[in-house]
């Protein structure tokens, strides 16, 4: 029987080891498959009447797709599937998320070219009551999160005292404050600029950022084939100015 299990495990493993990368599928099939959520203004945004996509992430996979010589197919995703979607190949690729140990587990990440910090939001009229992190860490107070992000993970360690309240996409947290039914929520410091810009009854708790986050692209776990041609072009585009000039379009710190 051992000797049976091991011959199994290892035609696994030789059939893992040979298996086809995602970066020959694309180019075999001319187009690449990007995962996105289409609701992190400004990395992803979708447009519900054209059923299209902008933003900082698509860009990068706009210009990928190009370097690349073959067409690219955006694959609608939510928060909570959105690693599942690499897991099953629904997608060869995703547009930017937080490098999570979680999500380590089971998918591959390629190296970084941005970063953010985690603020709170608030209504601006309770920003007298709520003015720092530590008076949002209280068991009266109910904090929003989006089910799957990285925040939804943070929030607990965050505010353990506070309740927390998870929604479903598409709705997010941020409109949960907005309707009076959770104190606060946090998010990317990059979504908060955006998000205090558009709705101006939403403010920013003046108490600094925290957790330094690492955005990257998933990818296949095991795929180093994929992932190490990603991080080159990534290298490369570094060089050549691409991030920096991206970055200025849409208002965002450089690394």
């Amino acid at each position: 029987m051992k000797k049976i299990l091991s011959a199994l495990l290892f035609v696994i493993i030789s059939l893992s080891a040979h298996a086809e990368s995602s970066l020959n599928k694309i180019l075999s099939s001319g187009e690449l498959r990007v995962g996105t959520t289409g609701d992190w203004d400004p990395m992803s945004v979708k447009d519900p009447s054209t059923n299209t996509y902008k933003g900082f992430d698509i860009d990068v996979m706009n210009e990928l797709a190009k370097d690349m010589g073959v067409k690219v197919k955006f694959v609608p995703a939510e928060w909570k599937t959105i690693v599942s979607g690499i897991t099953s190949n629904r997608y060869d690729i995703s547009t930017s998320v937080t490098k999570t140990p979680k999500r380590a587990k089971v998918a591959g990440f390629t190296n970084t070219y941005y970063k953010y910090g985690t603020v709170p939001l608030v209504l601006k009229k309770n920003l007298s009551k709520f003015s720092t992190w530590d008076s949002l860490n209280n068991k009266s107070v109910t904090i929003a999160t989006t089910l799957g992000t990285s925040q939804e993970e943070k929030a607990k360690e965050f505010f353990p005292k506070s309740k927390l309240n998870s929604v479903e996409a598409p709705a997010r947290d941020f409109q949960e404050v907005l309707a009076g039914r959770a104190d606060g929520n946090i998010t990317s410091s990059t979504e908060a600029n955006k998000l205090v810009i558009k709705y101006p009854q939403l403010a920013i708790v003046p108490d600094g950022e925290k957790n330094p986050a690492f955005l990257a692209m998933m990818v296949a776990k095991g795929d180093d084939k994929w992932r190490n041609y990603v991080n080159d072009w990534i290298a490369k585009k570094k060089s050549s100015g691409f991030f920096k000039k991206l970055l200025a379009k849409y208002n965002l710190k450089s690394l």
